[in-house]
């Protein structure tokens, strides 16, 4: 298969898929066997891309991607369908996929209503953000960022509860702000590239050439960085998020902590550095603040939650904090980890809003208070729970370890009062984590409930998710190779 049509493949597979259930808006059960086959077969493919890292590169393709494809679409304006694949979206792309197939999984008895629609979103939202991730086209890559944005506001909006419409409402205007300011910027560096050089182009390797001065950089750079930021998200923009979390659906939470929140990480990684890199050695320091700030508040905050998903939204926003510091200190150790730790935290809250999900499911609860006592009564769920809880808040061994100190390591000679204070957004998150599994598993049960243990289905996919957590926390050097030679290139240290 060559790369044009194995990128192709990889991108509109999904789209297609979600096309086909249209037929099925009657049929629950067959459209759910339909979006599942089709979340397998994408993840399948993904996988399949793995294989191909080791290959030369193909020719005309940038420096450090190994699969690349680039044809005319609207020569008129200078639009060209440019897809590549280095390591840094080869990782994402396949945490995409798994993602997703997860989101599909645990919505298997939980979404009894329009079953084939909440699919076809699924499906379509994985093609969006699989763009977002294969783009190397400014006006392509913006499309692809709105277009995933869509089925998110549907999904929150019509099977979300409590003040659902409000929150995919919030969520619609916050991404949408910050995203007619990076369409500004877009135009703008377009524009400025024509007058230049004569050629008109959204292709990335011709916008970075484009010489700009210091001050229109910085105004271009400040619309993709709050954008970027919105979606973070970095404080203050942060308020969306647990409303998002709190009244959408197990599916939307994951889809909506496992991968759209690493949309804004690679944002800024693959376009904001590369387009405006003076503006955003300016911007540093600012971007540091926003993080450790960002790092403190939310694990100060998360300790006062009594409702577990707003709990993990919280947490969501300290470990996002991380990968903004790591980002802003722009040097190799610290943004593999910053890297990592997207991929790492993209696993592990996908496994405790899926778990949270059951339980509400099971209880029609997701207060702290309604529980205790799990672990006598649903073993195998209190194990999951525990596991995956540990690995959120950094226990040595798991995951988000690795990152984390990859992170504070490569910060601290930049910035050691930053990585400082950072490292007590390591202790914070074990007080609250400890607090939380005390009184959900070992406290006293303060109400009768009859709950049914995990059964094969959410035992096969946390057990995936389990390993994965292990791997990459006793085994991260696959992963740290894969993204060595983009990272290398990205920051200018490869000849």
């Amino acid at each position: 298969m060559n790369d044009s049509l194995l990128l192709t493949t990889l991108l509109f597979f999904p789209l297609i898929g979600g096309l086909l259930l249209i037929p099925f808006l009657g049929r629950p059960v067959l459209a759910r066997q339909i979006a599942l086959a089709v979340g397998t077969v994408e993840l399948l493919l993904a996988s399949f891309c793995w294989l191909s890292a080791t290959a030369p590169p193909p020719a005309g393709a940038p420096a450090g991607f190994f699969l690349f494809s680039s044809r005319d679409w609207i020569p008129d304006f200078g639009v060209r369908l440019i897809l590549g694949m280095d390591g840094i979206s080869l990782l994402l792309v396949i945490l995409t996929a798994l993602v997703t197939l997860v989101a599909m999984l645990v919505s298997w008895r939980s979404i009894t209503k329009r079953v084939a629609l909440h699919y076809l979103l699924l499906l379509v939202m994985e093609t969006g953000i699989i763009g977002v991730f294969l783009s190397l086209d400014l006006f392509l890559f913006y499309l692809f960022w709105e277009v995933m944005l869509i089925p998110m506001f549907f999904l929150i909006g019509i099977w979300g509860h409590g003040r659902n419409i409000y929150s995919a409402v919030k969520f619609f205007l916050f991404t949408l702000a910050g995203s007619l300011l990076m369409l500004l910027a877009i135009i703008g560096i377009y524009l400025l590239h024509g007058d230049q050089t004569g050629c008109y182009s959204f292709a990335l390797n011709e916008l970075v050439k484009t010489t700009l001065p210091y001050s229109t950089s910085l105004w271009l750079y400040s619309a993709f960085l709050l954008a970027f930021a919105v979606k973070f998200p970095l404080l203050p923009l942060h308020t969306w998020l647990p409303d998002a979390h709190t009244d959408a659906p197990t599916a939307g939470s994951v889809i909506l902590a496992g991968l759209l929140l690493k949309t804004g990480a690679y944002g800024l990684i693959r376009f904001g550095y590369p387009l405006f890199p003076e503006a955003a050695r300016a911007c540093g320091p600012l971007l540091m603040t926003l993080a450790v700030v960002g790092i403190l508040y939310a694990s100060w905050v998360a300790y006062a939650q009594t409702d577990m998903k707003r709990l993990i939204a919280y947490s969501s926003i300290a470990h996002m904090g991380f990968v903004a510091l790591g980002i802003a200190v722009w040097r190799p150790v610290a943004l593999s980890g910053a890297l990592l730790q997207m991929v790492n935290h993209g696993l592990t809250t996908t496994a405790l809003f899926a778990l949270v999900g059951m339980l509400d499911e099971r209880a029609h609860s997701r207060e702290i208070a309604v529980f205790g006592g799990l672990w006598g009564k649903i073993p195998r769920f209190s194990f999951f729970l525990l596991f995956f809880a540990m690995a959120s808040a950094g226990m040595p061994g798991l995951n988000n370890f690795v990152g984390e100190f990859l992170i504070l390591a490569g910060s601290f000679r930049i910035t050691p009062l930053s990585a400082c204070l950072a490292f007590l957004g390591i202790i914070l998150p074990l007080v609250y984590t400890v607090r939380f599994l005390q009184e959900v598993l070992f406290q006293t049960e303060r109400q009768p409930l009859l709950l049914a243990d995990i059964n094969w289905r959410e035992g096969g996919f946390l057990g995936l998710l389990a390993l994965a957590d292990i791997y990459l926390g006793l085994h991260p050097e696959p992963l740290l190779a894969m993204v060595r030679l983009p990272v290398a290139l990205l920051i200018g240290v490869v000849p």
